[in-house]
């Protein structure tokens, strides 16, 4: 796979008549009850233009059916997970484990996005729609992955996500050795955060326990929103040459 363009490549615009559909379910889901109002939208395409105009909006796409089948659903939660560039936490046992790794970025878009989508894993989302969509993207700059490899060289980790302006938006992770995935965000976390902007953000879409533990925290959506309005104003980071090898 050819590494992606920077700077990203836009495709000709989203309709009109979709980022009025996303705009009017942002809207409704304010006043919806509970879980409701995740889902902003159901329906709709995954082309790169479409796909964009979702993630200005702070909008992702998600199956609704078992194992992420259509319906498509774009998700915009209540609560949302951000960590802040440069206050990933790195335990002493995360630490000694980084010293195994070896961090790159772009290096290998299908193996990760494999990876991530393989049936076999707890949760699976990742359908042969959403493959194409962000090889698609990643062909034209805006989807990036990043690899963590062991002392020979195999892929045992990694996350891949959608850069934008000071946003980058992680799609999924993971992990075939202990603290791998780990050494992903903590290796994403020193590149974003490197210039200090403070309107850059990293969304990683839910809380959980275990992104919790590396200092992701929650934001409400409103909160959300306002920031990923200055995020988009921030210029964009080339990641994969500010990498060139190791991290």
């Amino acid at each position: 796979m050819s590494p992606a363009p920077f700077p990203p490549i836009e495709p000709p615009g989203s309709s009109a008549l979709w980022e009025g559909y996303l705009r009017a379910g942002l809207q409704a889901a304010e006043t919806a009850p509970g879980d409701v109002g995740e889902v902003v939208g159901v329906g709709g395409r995954l082309d790169p233009a479409s796909l964009l105009a979702a993630y200005r909006h702070g909008i992702f796409p998600m199956g609704l059916g078992e194992g992420g089948t259509p319906p498509m659903g774009w998700w915009c939660p209540r609560w949302r997970g951000v960590l802040e560039p440069g206050t990933v936490h790195v335990s002493r046992s995360l630490r000694r484990s980084l010293r195994r790794f070896t961090v790159t970025v772009d290096e290998d878009f299908a193996g990760v996005l494999a990876a991530c989508a393989d049936p076999d894993r707890d949760g699976f989302w990742i359908t042969d729609a959403i493959r194409s969509a962000y090889t698609e993207l990643h062909a034209l700059g805006w989807a990036h992955s990043v690899e963590v490899r062991d002392d020979d060289g195999a892929l045992v980790g990694g996350l891949y996500g959608v850069a934008i302006g000071g946003l980058f938006a992680g799609e999924s992770m993971f992990h075939h050795v202990t603290d791998a995935s780990k050494a992903a965000l903590v290796g994403l976390d020193r590149l974003v955060g490197a210039d200090g902007d403070p309107r850059r953000i990293i969304d990683v879409q839910w809380r959980t326990p275990h992104l919790g533990t590396l200092g992701v925290v929650e934001v409400h959506r409103r909160e959300y929103l306002t920031r990923l309005e200055h995020a988009l104003q921030a210029p964009a980071l080339d990641l994969a040459a500010m990498v060139r090898g190791s991290i």
